[in-house]
């Protein structure tokens, strides 16, 4: 098949578009950024081969493990649970009013929205360990603390989701419960929220996940939990009940991810 000078294969790719002023600077800030950190690492060779051989003999006392206060550590462990699954609760829970009100579709005024939204992207923004550290000044060393930055924690990542999901809901059954003389407060209830509750539970399992890996290195700043077990052993060099702690969080962890696809996929 022969084309005219002024035709072109079909499946020609499009050329690339000159990048605008802002792409440019954009790429400029990166680069400039990228080398300044690479720099600021003061990154040798030497460092990288001190840092193996350190890495070995950190490995070389960490196996095998010491199991000898295996009671500590399961005792340990079952408090981190526990600081994961009250935390998540009540965050969840506090998640919901926090999502309407951020909603765009359920939010009674447009001033409380952008508070709302405010509100949840500063609990998302902060990360968990400083709220540890706030709480653990603000009621002492412990679970609770641990309990209450996992609460913050979890408002600021599953209210985001809850919020667009609420948004992306179909307007069809909340206008004909609205026609039909329904409130507000029974639209919510009998439209919306049902609609969003597949993804609730999703995300709800989602943030388990994410709360028992938050409470293990909450820990390590007296929040209470394995990760005290852990700062501990490091602190005195005992590498080896290090690593028999490093492997019951290992275990744990990869346990309940797998028990939560399960759940979803059997529920959701």
């Amino acid at each position: 098949m022969t084309l005219r000078n002024d035709q072109k294969p079909a499946d020609m790719p499009p050329r690339f578009s000159t990048p605008s002023w802002f792409a440019g600077l954009v790429l400029l800030l990166f680069f400039f950024l990228f080398f300044q950190g690479f720099s600021t690492a003061e990154i040798s060779p030497e460092r990288l081969l001190r840092g193996m051989r350190n890495l070995v003999v950190f490995v070389g006392q960490a196996i095998p493990p010491d199991w000898s206060n295996m009671d500590v550590i399961a005792n340990a462990m079952v408090e981190t649970l526990y600081m994961a699954i009250v935390g998540v609760t009540f965050g969840v829970l506090l998640s919901i009013p926090f999502a309407l009100l951020a909603s765009r579709n359920t939010t009674p005024h447009p001033m409380i929205r952008v508070l709302a939204r405010f509100l949840i992207a500063t609990m998302r923004t902060i990360p968990d360990l400083i709220w540890a550290l706030i709480f653990v000044v603000a009621v002492g060393l412990g679970p609770l603390a641990g309990i209450l930055a996992i609460i913050l924690d979890t408002i600021g990542f599953a209210a985001r989701f809850f919020s667009e999901r609420i948004e992306e809901v179909s307007p069809g059954p909340s206008n004909a419960l609205t026609a039909s003389g329904a409130g507000r407060l029974s639209v919510i209830m009998g439209a919306i929220l049902p609609e969003t509750l597949a993804s609730m539970s999703a995300t709800s399992l989602y943030s388990v996940e994410k709360a028992i890996r938050s409470a293990v290195t909450l820990g390590l700043v007296g929040a209470g939990g394995i990760g005290v077990e852990l700062a501990t052993a490091m602190r005195l060099f005992q590498y080896d009940k290090a690593c028999a702690i490093i492997l019951v969080v290992l275990v744990v962890v990869i346990g309940f991810e797998q028990l939560s696809s399960v759940i979803r996929k059997k529920v959701i």
